[in-house]
């Protein structure tokens, strides 16, 4: 199968582009995104579902929210959480399967 070819991106592009995935390079961040991608979820709830400490949590949904990967909302008395960059989903089924591939299994069974 041929390659795209796609246009050469400028220094600049390349460190938004790096500074992104330095932020998907953290196993934690990426715990709370998978846990999002099923439901919006709490700070408390977030704690439960990845096994995190509630400080850790926060700190990393903090980074996620700043590069605009998660969005936050109000609810009552609590902070809810939800994937904000659709591009998410697809990103982490690219990266599934490019590993899957690799592996000659499908990853889901692995975990």
């Amino acid at each position: 199968m041929p390659r795209k070819k796609s246009k050469p991106m400028s220094p600049g592009a390349l460190s938004l582009v790096a500074a992104r995935f330095k932020v998907l390079g953290e196993p934690a961040r990426l715990s709370l995104l998978n846990a999002l991608m099923q439901k919006d979820l709490n700070v408390n709830e977030l704690v439960q579902a990845t096994g995190l400490s509630q400080a850790n949590v926060s700190k990393h949904l903090g980074m996620l929210a700043d590069t605009g990967f998660v969005s936050r909302r109000r609810h009552g008395l609590f902070t809810v959480y939800s994937i904000e960059d659709q591009g998410v989903y697809q990103l982490c089924d690219l990266m599934c399967d490019s590993i899957a591939r690799r592996l000659g299994n499908d990853l889901r069974e692995i975990a």
